[in-house]
């Protein structure tokens, strides 16, 4: 499985690394990775089961810069909205799944690029909006790290802070999906084989994105965001477009 899989394996680790440097967590990337190799409903186990190791490295290695305010009131809602669009996406084929992912996250990279000079403004009914946006974003289609960077974003944190909020609250989304996927049938054997490099490759990843990110300066770091989503949706869109010929 490793040497069938080594590609894979490569792309996911460049994958966390970004992910950890742009503050979205990985699965933005991972996702379209992944379906270059899986099937859509077995990508969103993987994704949801990987991320709770790599947030679990972000936890560890960004602990002192955590918001809790903003982890309560941007978590709970974005955990509560996960098991929803968990719940609802085994009620879609797939095929429309691959799709829609593909337009959220090309809908997502022309509004950081327009607006990435703005920001929402910063109160409690963008946080709970936010957080329930990303959350059935996240459940519904595997990836809504890009929404709640957004919110985020508003909040002017540092980066450090900005990674260890993020983290905590993808925690409580990605081990809520996992359950409802595991209900789903999405996580079996398969995801076993493949976990133990997925381990070392979420800490391994996170380890160097953190060394990285002290040679990044703190306004580039949104056009670092911008890009590592604009080259998610692009290679999300022609993997589909060919797939469907």
């Amino acid at each position: 499985m490793i040497e069938k899989y080594y590609i894979f394996y490569i792309l996911a680790f460049f994958a966390e690394i970004l992910g950890t440097i742009s503050g979205f967590g990985s699965s933005i990337l991972f996702v379209p990775i992944s379906s270059l190799f899986f099937d859509f409903h077995l990508i969103l186990g993987i994704t949801a089961v990987f991320h709770v190791f790599s947030n679990a490295s972000k936890m560890v290695l960004f602990r002192d810069g955590i918001d809790k305010t903003i982890v309560l009131k941007l978590g709970i809602p974005a955990v509560s909205f996960v098991i929803l669009g968990a719940w609802m996406n085994k009620l879609f084929p797939q095929g429309q799944m691959e799709l829609l992912l593909s337009i959220v996250l090309i809908a997502l990279s022309v509004y950081l690029l327009i607006y990435s000079t703005k920001s929402l403004e910063q109160n409690n009914r963008n946080l709970i909006a936010g957080g329930a946006a990303s959350g059935f974003v996240a459940g519904f289609v595997g990836t809504g790290g890009a929404i709640r960077g957004i919110v985020l974003a508003a909040f002017n944190l540092e980066k450090n802070v900005f990674i260890s909020t993020s983290a905590f609250i993808d925690m409580g989304v990605d081990s809520s999906r996992a359950v409802v996927y595991y209900l789903n049938g999405y996580i079996g054997k398969e995801i076993l084989v493949l976990l133990p490099a997925l381990i070392v490759i979420s800490i391994t990843g996170t380890w160097i994105g953190k060394k990285l990110l002290k040679y990044i300066p703190q306004k580039q770091f949104i056009w670092l965001v911008i890009g590592v989503v604009i080259t998610t949706s692009l290679v999300q869109l022609v993997n589909y477009l060919v797939g469907s010929n």
